[in-house]
């Protein structure tokens, strides 16, 4: 098979980072500037396509040949810009994408982060980001450019030859890091998953315009309404100011040493002196409500046919190989619980913003409210939405053998409630509404969701948010749980010894399911029962003096920090990995099985996927049938899904 690795420099107006790849090529200004290629192990070749040279039809030709495998690193952005610059289709099938391959075995998500943890000869042109700046984005006027809005070649030729040898050098970069990750392959239903994933981003979602922008306007309206009353309370020329309000309401008695932040302000409304200090207090407190990122991100990615793209990141979350949300971050997308959300969605885009407060309440709460609803099926068309019932329990159940779980689950699927019945010791008949018993049911829901990772007091304050739970009895839940569940509490120790053992025997050590840990080359692979693994890049054992043992430490990216550095592991997270990565993987089987029977999904969220099916085709019925099939690498996994039909997104 014939490659041809890739890599293009480009210029749009439009920002990148913020819009997506989609919507930076319709931009009228969009083109492509560098195109580098190589072909297997030739010389990297650089096509300069502002100097009038053409691409060779040799490489024109095997951009659509399936026989020629195209590579590159983020191969989305490479087959977006090519399709559009060239007006020629580029089928996922014949790509591969190096990003996704470095990302499956732990590694960063961006190409000099890769080339210097494989200490690759080849690294990334250090250059590379005051280049891009100079050539590929707008540049603001300034007394040396005149009024010049862009930066042309002509205008450094020293510059623009510095940034075709960028060009080259990340094709060359690019490649020693497909050929040093050859190693580890990825299995190719893996890349057909990949190849639907980029379907499922090029096919994008439908957004509602009006009510975006009439989202936008209502909370600059308010915004506005709170501003000025906090003006004529304080008198202050900018009561958003920090310094100047915390100086207002030092004037007034009230100091505020650790700050005005939302923690702060319960206390501080307490200890207001007067009614004017206590408005103004309400009011930092409401504009800090105040938040339409979301409708922001879809005003700023919607593509010209009201269609935002590019929303999922496969292999996103790269210790699991779950989708990351972009651009609109789909996968955090708040709840909503008003009861009329048809209603308070037509009066929202109405643009009657009064009626919708006097409806609804305070606008921060109802546009939070009214997010999802801002996801519109295609023309002719309606969502069709289905999502896995309480699949990592079933999932962390079937891994652990945990029998009575794995019975629930086949039978009437209450977990909560049987959860509660079994750590109380109560019948399961009396945990009911209007029985006193009832409220067992919080506590055995909190326990389901905070403990099965090995999860103690802190993991049950964290999912207890609407306090129900005495904290008081936090412990004694845990201790209830863990006897509740003694298989899956076998299961976390288990785990760690297994990868334990094969990291300081340099072996292969079965768990469960057709789970095994192996050693091999440096990396802890927790191989799966859907055949491919998950990696721990550089494990070795040390002490953990926490707990006076030795445990497992590796290296890998810090989703917070954003930057590579060393990581303890341990039992529950271990197997929290492993149920997280075999619930995704059931999702994956799903979304092929899907597409396979026509569905087209548009994005999809966790463990719900979205469909636009039109009019009188699919049914809810049959989406939840086809999700709640047995997979035939997890034998015994109880599945089932629920679905919904809606006419705009929402949480059912």
């Amino acid at each position: 098979m014939t490659v041809l690795q890739i890599d293009v420099e480009t210029y749009s107006s439009v920002d990148l980072k913020n819009c997506g790849v989609h919507r930076y090529v319709e931009s009228p200004d969009f083109e492509i500037l560098l195109f580098a290629y190589a072909y297997g192990d030739d010389p990297v070749q650089v096509v300069d396509l502002t100097d009038f040279e053409e691409l060779p039809e040799q490489v024109l030709h095997d951009l659509t040949d399936p026989a020629v495998i195209k590579t590159a690193y983020n191969a989305a952005f490479e087959r977006t810009t090519i399709a559009k610059y060239f007006d020629i289709e580029c089928d996922p099938s014949q790509w591969r994408c190096t990003s996704v391959w470095a990302l499956t075995l732990g590694l960063p998500g961006y190409l000099e982060g890769v080339a210097d943890v494989l200490k690759l000869e080849a690294q990334k042109d250090s250059k590379g980001k005051a280049l891009i700046k100079y050539f590929s984005v707008p540049c603001k006027p300034t007394k040396v450019n005149g009024q010049r809005t862009r930066n042309f070649p002509h205008h450094d030729p020293q510059k623009w030859q510095e940034y075709i040898e960028y060009n080259r050098q990340d094709v060359v970069v690019e490649r020693e890091i497909r050929k040093k990750l050859e190693r580890f392959p990825v299995p190719e239903k893996e890349w057909r998953l990949w190849e639907l994933d980029q379907q499922i981003n090029d096919r994008g979602v439908r957004l509602d315009p009006v009510l975006f922008q009439a989202a936008i306007e209502c909370d600059v309206q308010y915004s506005a309404r709170l501003v000025a009353e906090a003006k004529e309370i304080t008198e202050l020329e900018n009561p958003n100011s920090l310094a100047q309000l915390k100086a207002w309401l030092s004037e007034r008695g009230l100091e505020t040493p650790d700050g005005l932040s939302k923690e702060h302000m319960p206390a501080l409304l307490d200890a207001a002196p007067d009614e004017e200090t206590r408005r103004v207090l309400e009011l930092r407190q409401e504009m800090g409500k105040t938040s339409v990122d979301k409708y922001n991100a879809m005003n700023r990615s919607v593509c010209v046919d009201e269609r935002a793209r590019g929303l999922l990141q496969f292999c996103g979350a790269n210790r699991t190989w779950r989708w990351a949300g972009r651009l609109i971050q789909v996968q955090n997308l708040p709840q909503n619980k008003i009861e009329d959300l048809a209603l308070a969605r037509e009066v929202l885009r109405s643009g009657d913003y009064e009626l919708l407060e006097m409806l609804f309440g305070a606008p921060p709460f109802v546009l939070s409210q009214l997010i999802r609803t801002a996801f519109i099926p295609s023309e002719g068309c309606r969502f069709i939405v289905a999502d896995f019932s309480a699949i990592e329990a079933r999932v962390v159940a079937w891994l652990a053998n945990e029998k009575w779980v794995l019975d629930v689950f086949r039978g009437h699927g209450k977990i909560y409630e049987a959860t509660a019945a079994n750590m109380f010791g109560v019948p399961m008949e009396t945990i009911v509404k209007g029985h006193p018993n009832y409220e067992l049911r919080a506590r055995g829901k909190v326990a389901v969701l905070a403990c099965g990772y090995q999860g103690g007091e802190n993991a049950l304050a964290a999912m207890d948010s609407k306090k129900e739970i005495n904290p008081d009895e936090y412990p004694r839940l845990v201790k209830q749980w863990r006897d509740a569940n003694p298989n899956i509490r076998k299961l976390w120790y288990a785990a760690e010894n297994a990868a334990v053992s094969a990291v300081r025997e340099k072996t292969t050590v079965k768990l469960a399911h057709g789970v095994r840990y192996r050693y091999e080359a440096g990396i802890l692979f927790a191989d799966l029962p859907s055949g491919r693994s998950l990696a721990y890049m550089n494990a070795r054992i040390k002490p953990d003096p926490k707990f006076s043992k030795d445990g497992i430490v590796f290296d890998g990216m810090d989703q917070v920090k954003k930057k590579w550095m060393s990581h303890r592991t341990y039992g529950g997270r271990l197997v929290e990995n492993l149920v997280q990565a075999i619930a995704r993987d059931c999702l994956a089987e799903s979304l092929l099985r899907l597409d396979a029977a026509g569905y087209k999904t548009v994005m999809h969220v966790h463990d719900e996927v979205i469909a636009d099916a039109p009019i009188g085709w699919g049914s809810v019925e049959e989406m939840t049938e086809i999700m709640s099939q047995p997979i035939d690498w997890a034998p015994g996994l109880p599945l089932s899904a629920d679905g919904f039909e809606c006419e705009f997104y929402q949480k059912d």
